[in-house]
């Protein structure tokens, strides 16, 4: 049996983009406690209503006519509210206003935050899309109800329409909203990085999120080296839940889901991928290989290579067992340098860091291949 690289280094030689805001460091420490590097990088910031007046006109508005129905989507939303509520001092009023209400969640994100309120929730949508809401609320009979409906940063994705089609009077609470990113060229940087193999991994927690991330992609001219790289396998795209992963999907990059949609499931998603098994590797003649951007895992051993001797057997190991000639190595090493003799330096140099094992092998007058066990 293959050894397994110690629990708690699981992850060394990952560097890791959390394209995210909210929370995005109690992610990155679960991560970083298993060898990983990560890089924050959020596409778009969390922009808190406390002090909105639209949401303190709308709760004094739900509070003197109570609604039939209370749609909780999201847990961190519809906590705010509350809390807003409480810093302008209608958190009693609301909390009466709301004690007779048909309690939705939208997920048990939303249940926990409804029970936390003091509410108890009458449906919970397995889920956790709006789509399954809608279904649920339309088969029950809407019609000249009144319904309110917390939402998510980016506002309605379809609900409110449906429930209004439906003969419903909808108010909408959005208790924050998506604003620019902290630092946009961080956001450029990483996708750079992601679609060059710098990156093994890039998270995202929202679909707001991925299609800003994606977006800054397209305009710095990654996307392709992204979308090559996932396919491959050796960029993992990975998504907290199915909504988060709607954007990914539509611009064609294989994407892993989180089963259970938190940040936890979205974790261990990840250490499973590079812990269990899952990422690519190939059988050689010094044993079975994984590439990382820091570096290889040789039989479970961890080797940390410089970023050029990792570009260099990335190449090579996506090539699988094909000879890579002189020139299709120049071709990864920094500024593309095609010089033969860079290129016999680059490959010493890697050969070196190995330490003796012997995993590249020459083809005189031809270039070189890793020295896998069964050549494709």
């Amino acid at each position: 049996m293959t050894p397994s690289p110690p629990s708690h280094a699981t992850l060394a030689g990952c560097t890791i983009i959390v394209a995210a805001d909210r929370r995005s460091t109690d992610l990155a420490t679960a991560l970083q406690r298993r060898g990983a590097q990560v890089h924050r990088a959020p596409a778009l910031s969390i922009v808190p209503n406390a002090d909105d007046v639209e949401l303190m006109s709308r709760t004094e508005e739900l509070i003197a006519r109570p609604p039939d129905i209370v749609v909780a989507t999201t847990g961190v939303g519809f906590r705010g509210w509350m809390d807003a509520a409480h810093e302008h001092g209608l958190d009693e009023p609301l909390g009466d206003a709301l004690r007779g209400a048909h309690f939705v969640a939208r997920g048990p994100k939303a249940h926990g935050a409804i029970q936390q309120a003091g509410f108890t929730a009458d449906w919970v949508a397995e889920s956790e899309t709006s789509a399954e809401v809608a279904e649920y609320l339309l088969a029950s009979g809407v019609e000249g109800r009144r319904i309110v409906v917390q939402h998510h940063g980016a506002g309605s994705d379809g609900l409110d329409e449906r429930l209004v089609e439906a003969g419903a009077d909808v108010r909408s609470v959005t208790v924050y909203r998506w604003g620019p990113p902290p630092d946009p060229e961080v956001v450029r940087r990483s996708t750079l990085h992601a679609g060059g193999g710098e990156a093994d991994a890039v998270l995202f927690t929202s679909a707001p999120g991925a299609a800003s991330w994606l977006a800054v992609a397209d305009a710095a001219g990654s996307l392709d080296g992204i979308r090559h790289r996932a396919a491959t396998g050796r960029l993992l795209l990975a998504a907290v839940g199915p909504i988060t992963a709607g954007p990914l999907h539509a611009a064609d990059l294989r994407t892993t889901v989180a089963e259970r949609g938190r940040l936890g499931s979205l974790a261990r998603c990840v250490i499973a991928h590079f812990g269990g098994g899952r990422a690519p590797t190939l059988e050689t003649d010094a044993g079975r290989l994984e590439v990382r951007s820091g570096g290889v895992v040789v039989d479970g051993r961890f080797l940390p290579l410089s970023r050029t001797a990792a570009g260099l057997i990335e190449a090579l190991f996506v090539a699988g067992g094909r000879v890579l000639s002189r020139a299709e190595i120049g071709r990864v090493l920094p500024g593309g340098d095609r010089n033969g003799h860079a290129v016999e330096v680059a490959v010493a140099r890697l050969r070196e860091s190995l330490g003796g094992i012997d995993l590249v092998q020459t083809v005189v007058k031809r270039g070189y291949r890793l020295a896998v066990t069964e050549p494709f």
